[in-house]
């Protein structure tokens, strides 16, 4: 507990922050998920047009090019950190908000974790695209498009990276823990496409599909805060006589 306490840790929801600024931040956000939406829009009618057959084909020949028995474990272990790793890795970060008893925390993980789960099996179950022939291993039984390692990474490392860091006062902590998190994300989706049990686009669209739930949870987070901002601007404005 005391190892803890002196990173410095603050509570996030009893900083105040200007309406203004909030505000700000709720129009980015959103703004944000917008552009994410249209982008995995564009890469799901390509997908479904061929489009991205070549593209698909050429990124795949040039990882495999770099095969090798050691490369091939290193994968496979990275590649776990999507899956079961990240099971436990939840387990973990839920374990740490309750002991510290971030109970928004808690929630804010276990919403985007649920709701990433539920958006994983109604695209997978839309688009019904049918996995590349692997490199190494097994065929998944669930669909290709998108990746559902890419979008649980995605949601899960970067948002416990937010959430962690908005408790966190040092500077250079908090770019350590974006930087360990972005190259975990981006090695995870790496490993599907090494292992060949994805298409590129899968990881891609995977990808998006995670920064369209994430930024709509955050668009949803600030509404709630520039609301409350309001409500305590008013309770707090001195009556007129």
């Amino acid at each position: 507990m005391m190892a803890i306490l002196r990173l410095g840790l603050n509570d996030p929801e009893q900083t105040e922050k200007p309406v203004p600024l909030i505000t700000a931040a709720v129009v980015s956000s959103l703004v944000a998920a917008v552009i994410f939406l249209a982008l995995f829009s564009w890469i799901a009618e390509e997908m479904r047009e061929g489009e991205t057959a070549h593209f698909d084909a050429v990124v795949r020949n040039y990882v495999n090019g770099f095969a090798s028995p050691g490369l091939t474990k290193v994968m496979f272990a990275i590649t776990e950190m999507g899956g079961p790793g990240l099971i436990a890795m939840m387990v973990v970060g839920v374990s740490l908000f309750l002991y510290e008893r971030w109970k928004r925390g808690m929630l804010w993980l276990t919403i985007t974790m649920v709701g990433a789960a539920v958006l994983n099996l109604s695209l997978k179950n839309s688009f019904r695209r049918m996995r590349p022939e692997p490199f190494f291993g097994t065929v998944p039984s669930s669909y290709s498009f998108p990746s559902g390692h890419a979008l649980f990474s995605f949601c899960f490392y970067l948002v416990m990276a937010g959430l962690i860091n908005a408790r966190i006062r040092s500077r250079w902590l908090r770019i350590l823990i974006w930087s360990v998190a972005a190259v975990l994300v981006t090695l995870i989706g790496l490993s599907r496409i090494y292992l060949g049990v994805h298409f590129p686009s899968d990881v891609v669209g995977g990808y998006m599909a995670g920064a369209i739930w994430v930024t709509t949870m955050i668009t949803a987070d600030r509404i709630r805060k520039t609301r409350r901002g309001v409500k305590l601007a008013t309770v707090s404005d001195p009556v007129e006589p």
